[in-house]
C-alpha cells in the first residue's frame, strides 16, 4: 500500500496543483459565499466550514491574534506569561472558531524575509519546493540549511510555456526563537507565513516535517455521506428503470388487449362479409330463379283443354323441366310453348305413343327454365312435381 501511495503521490500532487491553479476554486468559493449570504446568520455559522486561519503576531514582546482578512486583533499578552496563561489567551481569541477548522500561522513582517520573482518552465509547477532548493544558491546569499523557504506560483500572465513564481526566504535564526517560544508555551502552529495587509500571503515557510498533523473527524462522516449519496443515486436509477419497465409492461399489456380486440373485430368483419356474401348470393339466386307457381300458371294458360299432365318435375340445380302427359295433338305442344317467357328449349323425349284406353297421345317433353327479365336460362326457386 505504501509503495502504491508513493507511486500515485506525484499524480495526486499534480492534480492538486492544477486544481489550485485553475479558476474553479475561486469560482466555487465565491458561489458558496453568495449562497451562504442568503441563509440566516445561525445557519451561516453551521454551513461555513473550511479552514479558518488565524495569524499570530509578535512585536515588542507582545503577542496578538487576528483572523486572516480582518483588521480586528485580540487583546495582546506578554511573552513573559507562563504557558497556561498564554494558552488561555489564545483560546479566548479563537473561542468562536470550531477547533476542527482552526489553523494557526506565525505571521512574519515583510522586513524579516527576502523574496525573489522567478520565471520557470511549466514543468516546474509540479515540484516548486524542490525547485526553490535548487535556486537558493543563485537567488539568495543563503544556503538551504540556513533558511526557511517556500515557492509559490504567482497569478497573472506569463510567457508562453512558463510560469511566474515567488521565492520567499526567512533566516532560521530569526524564526527559530519564535517557534521555540510557542513550542514552550504549548501553542502548536500550522504554518509560518507573511502578513499582506490584513491577510496572510499564502506561503508556508515551515518544513513539511515540522507541520502539525490534523485528523479530520469529518472525513469519515463525509465518506459515509458520499457512500450514502452514491447508494441513493443507484436506488434512484434502479427505481427509474423499474418504473420504465412497469410502464413498458403496462403498454405491452395494452397493446396485447388492442391486438386481441383487433383480431375480434377482424373476425366479426370476416363473418359480416361472409354473411353479406351469402345473403347476396341468395338474393341473386332468387332474382335469377323462376317460381314453380309461375311456371305452372304459364303452362296451365298455354296447354289446350284436350291436354293434361300426368307428371311435372323441375331440377333445382340446373332448372331442367320434365313434362309428361296426354294430348289429342301432342306434336302441336312445341309450338304452344315457344311463346312462353318462362320455358325454352322444349323437345320431346322418346316416341309419342297413343294410349288405347284414352285414345290420347302420350308424350314426354324436356325443357329449360329461363329468367323472364334477362331471357337467359335460370334455376328454379324450388323443385316440385305434378301429376
Amino acid at each position: 500500500m505504501n509503495t502504491a501511495t508513493q507511486t500515485l503521490r506525484p499524480q495526486f500532487e499534480r492534480a492538486r496543483r492544477a486544481w489550485r491553479g485553475s479558476p474553479l476554486p475561486g469560482f466555487f468559493a465565491w458561489w458558496g459565499a453568495e449562497l451562504r449570504a442568503l441563509l440566516p446568520a445561525r445557519w451561516q455559522m453551521l454551513f461555513g466550514g473550511g479552514n479558518v486561519w488565524c495569524l499570530l503576531h509578535h512585536q515588542d514582546g507582545q503577542w496578538s491574534v487576528r483572523r486572516s482578512g480582518q483588521p480586528q486583533t485580540s487583546a495582546p499578552w506578554s511573552d513573559a506569561l507562563d504557558a497556561p496563561a498564554q494558552q488561555a489567551m489564545v483560546n479566548a481569541a479563537v473561542a468562536d472558531i470550531d477547533r476542527q477548522d482552526l489553523r494557526l500561522a506565525l505571521c512574519l513582517p515583510q522586513e524579516a524575509v527576502l523574496s525573489r520573482r522567478l520565471v520557470l518552465p511549466e514543468a516546474a509547477r509540479d515540484n516548486l519546493r524542490q525547485i526553490g532548493a535548487f535556486e537558493m544558491d543563485r537567488q539568495t546569499p543563503f544556503r538551504i540549511d540556513q533558511v526557511y523557504y517556500d515557492l509559490r506560483e504567482l497569478p497573472g500572465p506569463a510567457p508562453a510555456g512558463r510560469i511566474a513564481a515567488e521565492l520567499v526566504v526567512a533566516p532560521r535564526a530569526a524564526v527559530d526563537a519564535q517557534l521555540q517560544h510557542l513550542r514552550n508555551a504549548g501553542i502548536a502552529i500550522d504554518a509560518v507565513d507573511l502578513c499582506k495587509d490584513d491577510a496572510r500571503l499564502g506561503v508556508n515557510l515551515l518544513p513539511p516535517e515540522m507541520a502539525r498533523a490534523h485528523r479530520d473527524p469529518r472525513r469519515r462522516l463525509n465518506l459515509v455521506l458520499a457512500i450514502g449519496a452514491l447508494l441513493l443515486l443507484v436506488l434512484c436509477l434502479g427505481q427509474y428503470l423499474h418504473n420504465r419497465q412497469e410502464a413498458l409492461a403496462t403498454m405491452q399489456a395494452q397493446v396485447d388487449d388492442m391486438r386481441t380486440d383487433a383480431q375480434k373485430i377482424a373476425l366479426l368483419r370476416k363473418q359480416l362479409e361472409e354473411s353479406t356474401g351469402a345473403s347476396g348470393f341468395l338474393a341473386r339466386r332468387k332474382a335469377n330463379s323462376v317460381a314453380i307457381v309461375d311456371v305452372l300458371q304459364d303452362l296451365t294458360a298455354r296447354m289446350p283443354d284436350d291436354t293434361w299432365l300426368e307428371r311435372f318435375t323441375v331440377e333445382s340445380s340446373g332448372g331442367r323441366i320434365g313434362i309428361q302427359g296426354q294430348s289429342a295433338k301432342a306434336a302441336s305442344l312445341i309450338d304452344v310453348l315457344q311463346g312462353s317467357k318462362l320455358i325454352t328449349g322444349a323437345n320431346f323425349q322418346g316416341v309419342i305413343q297413343r294410349d288405347p284406353a284414352t285414345n290420347k297421345e302420350r308424350f314426354y317433353m324436356d325443357a329449360q327454365l329461363r329468367n323472364p327479365a334477362t331471357g337467359k336460362p335460370a334455376a328454379s326457386s324450388s323443385a316440385g312435381g305434378a301429376q
